[in-house]
């Protein structure tokens, strides 16, 4: 399950992962589709569909779309168990970026705070399982941001939205980029 920011998804989206995924079914959430022009959401639905992937646009803050999600999962872990005399859990990991909302949807999944949360990028620090409902099995990750930004926009956009500390970045100064593309918009 990889969790994008639906406000950026193409630069929320670390292009390793495409890499290391390869013949995976892959879930695609659009997460804060809340924050996000819902026409826009729709597009960007299509494209991933387009391109072989599930997509469900979510908020996953306030849990919208959790139960459609979970209802996936159980399908995919039918067809996958289909036939077979064992039923083996599902596993399923989820990926993103820092700061686009995998350990609230970890949270709304699971049922509970299984995973920090906070408004900052680097909240989780490491690999953990997790049992959900119907015998699946999780592993959150860290968000993990690629070693070189080929788009200096999509950088831009990752700041905007949270994705990179503070530390690494002048606010001031990212402030002021900020503003000039509102003002371009």
């Amino acid at each position: 399950v990889e969790v994008i920011d639906a406000r950026i998804p193409v630069s929320s989206r670390n292009p390793i992962i495409d890499e290391l995924v390869r013949n995976k079914k892959r879930i695609i959430i659009l997460n804060k589709s809340d924050l996000s022009d819902s026409e826009a959401n729709q597009e960007w639905e299509q494209y991933f569909r387009k391109r072989g992937s599930q997509v469900l646009t979510m908020n996953c803050m306030k849990g919208g779309g959790a139960a459609q999600l979970l209802k996936l999962l159980s399908r995919l872990q039918d067809e996958k168990n289909a036939g077979q005399v064992r039923q083996r859990p599902y596993r399923l990991m989820i990926v993103g970026v820092p700061n686009v909302g995998k350990s609230s949807l970890i949270n709304r999944l699971t049922g509970k705070k299984s995973a920090q949360t906070g408004d900052r990028p680097g909240v989780t620090k490491g690999k953990q399982w997790l049992n959900l409902p119907g015998n699946m099995q999780l592993l959150d990750t860290p968000g993990i941001l690629w070693p070189k930004f080929e788009d200096p926009k999509a950088g831009l956009n990752l700041a905007f939205c949270g994705s990179i500390k503070d530390e690494i970045l002048d606010v001031a100064t990212l402030a002021l980029e900020l503003i000039a593309v509102l003002q371009n918009g």
